[in-house]
């Protein structure tokens, strides 16, 4: 493994007329300018990142696999470059998609070897909205096994077919999931933007641990369709980046009503210019969850510090206990899963047509219950589809709690931790991922948005803060964070350093 120091590490591109590009530290903007300047070409920062890849990726086990048309791809860009018709800001802009997003020529496997023969041959709408902007798709990353819904004492990261992700900042700490691949990628600069997934905390929570900009969308701005699902009252795809603008840039990319996901018919058409100065006045209401870390306190508090110097208005805030809502939630979630995977295996040529057979094959295969168990599919089983009340009670405390926060105090945003520093890597069964602070569970039950940015380390350990808001304020959401990013500038390269021992 490499460790601190060793010059494999570095972010310096080294290929052709990329030779003086950081790739850790250069945006879209940027690199589209170079390249209609002729400094490089899409294909050169293709394969920049490629060998890159090649080179580093052995060591956290991101990506699960390259698209060999990647190269093409990016020549093709080239050429609308040269005939003056690029499409867009993504065009010639290398992304990596997780593994649970169908993708022409990739397996979508969501890290199951049960769906590994049976490749989806078409690609998800979100995958045909990055194609028609020009990016290139670089390939598919590692996740957490069925976005980490088949067993509560998982280790985030881990699939049978991709194997353990680590964290690129330690590794021996975990990446947490289940969109761990997608957060390390692009930490560890492997792409210029990936595409994760969340239900709860999925995007926003190894965003965080892997000091990156994460984004769970309002439930309905992009489409779900193609996507291996957990409940269609809470998945939603997103984008990873190192920089918010990054970020808002593919958001205005992956919106867009699809008529086989009828919840985005009503979502509004976002304005994702990122304001100067957004957080002058902004009121921001702070949910500190202070007492839990006292790491995570020293971060928080220079980060209120920072947020008070660029003028926003800042009111504390106290928010329910929410353990009557995650019973409520998970109860859902286990009653939702069996028809939601179901409806979906069902377009899967080749796949398992049932969760009964999913089991099955779990069960008889060497590989899938080697780590840990498979305990929700089983819960799932047995569970009543047609009760309703669980998501009911779920979904009107979220948004009784958000809203009644948001319009008591007139908020633009909460602010919060997003989740603590990553723990230790670990395959115990007995205990699965610890986890003791987390801002995920009201915005991903409520469906409103959540973008994470970093903030500061608990000794190489990066950490993340989070921004909140009503529905539909994901533009809104995503200019406070480049206010922040931009008045912090918290976020390091990781080091790929082995351990902390």
């Amino acid at each position: 493994m490499a460790s601190v120091g060793e010059p494999s590490v570095t972010n310096d591109a080294e290929i052709g007329g990329v030779s003086d590009l950081d790739l850790d530290t250069a945006t879209i903007p940027e690199l589209q300018r170079r390249m209609s300047a002729g400094e490089f070409g899409s294909a050169e920062l293709t394969e920049a990142y490629r060998e890159r890849i090649r080179r580093l990726d052995p060591d956290v086990r991101s990506v699960l696999a390259l698209d060999p048309t990647a190269p093409a791809q990016a020549k093709a860009s080239d050429r609308r470059r040269v005939a003056g018709r690029l499409i867009g800001p993504l065009d010639g802009i290398p992304v990596l998609v997780k593994d649970n997003i169908e993708a022409v020529g990739l397996p979508g496997s969501a890290g199951s070897r049960a769906l590994l023969s049976s490749q989806a041959g078409r690609d998800a709408p979100v995958l045909r909205l990055l194609r028609a902007a020009g990016a290139v798709l670089l390939g598919a990353t590692n996740l957490s096994e069925w976005a980490n819904f088949r067993s509560n004492r998982s280790t985030s990261g881990w699939s049978a077919v991709g194997g353990q992700t680590a964290n690129p900042h330690v590794l021996d700490r975990n990446p947490s999931g289940s969109s761990s691949g997608s957060a390390v990628a692009v930490a560890a600069a492997f792409a210029q933007v990936t595409i994760g997934t969340e239900t709860d905390g999925s995007i926003v929570s190894p965003a965080a641990v892997c000091g990156v900009v994460g984004h769970k969308p309002s439930v309905g701005l992009i489409s779900r369709s193609g996507i291996v699902p957990i409940t269609p009252h809470q998945d939603t795809a997103g984008p990873m980046g190192r920089h918010v603008i990054d970020v808002a840039l593919t958001m205005a990319v992956l919106c867009g009503a699809d008529p086989d996901d009828p919840v985005t018919a009503t979502a509004p058409t976002l304005d994702w210019t990122l304001t100067p100065a957004a957080l002058a006045g902004a009121r921001i209401g702070l949910w500190r969850q202070s007492g839990v870390h006292a790491g995570v306190d020293r971060v928080v508090e220079a980060s209120v510090a920072a947020l008070a110097e660029a003028g926003a208005v800042l009111v504390e805030v106290d928010l329910p206990d929410l353990e009557e809502l995650g019973r409520a939630e998970w109860a859902a979630m286990v009653g939702e899963f069996k028809p939601a995977v179901e409806r979906y295996l069902r377009s899967r040529a080749g796949a398992p047509r049932t969760l009964a057979e999913l089991v099955e094959f779990n069960a008889s295969d060497p590989v899938e219950l080697s780590v840990f168990g498979q305990e929700i599919f089983e819960l799932s089983l047995a569970a009543d589809p047609t009760d309703k009340q669980h998501r009911t009670t779920a979904g009107e405390l979220a948004r009784r709690y958000l809203d009644e926060a948001f319009d008591t105090h007139e908020l633009d945003a909460l602010f919060s931790p997003t989740t603590g520093p990553a723990p230790r890597l670990h395959t115990d069964e007995a205990t699965g991922d610890p986890g003791d602070l987390s801002s995920s569970t009201l915005p991903a039950v409520s469906g409103y948005p959540h973008v994470t940015v970093p903030a500061g380390f608990v000794g190489p350990l990066p950490l993340g803060v989070s921004f909140i808001g009503p529905r539909w304020s994901d533009a809104r959401l995503l200019a406070l964070a480049a206010g922040f990013e931009a008045a912090t500038t918290a976020r390091r390269a990781p080091t790929f350093r082995a351990t902390l021992d």
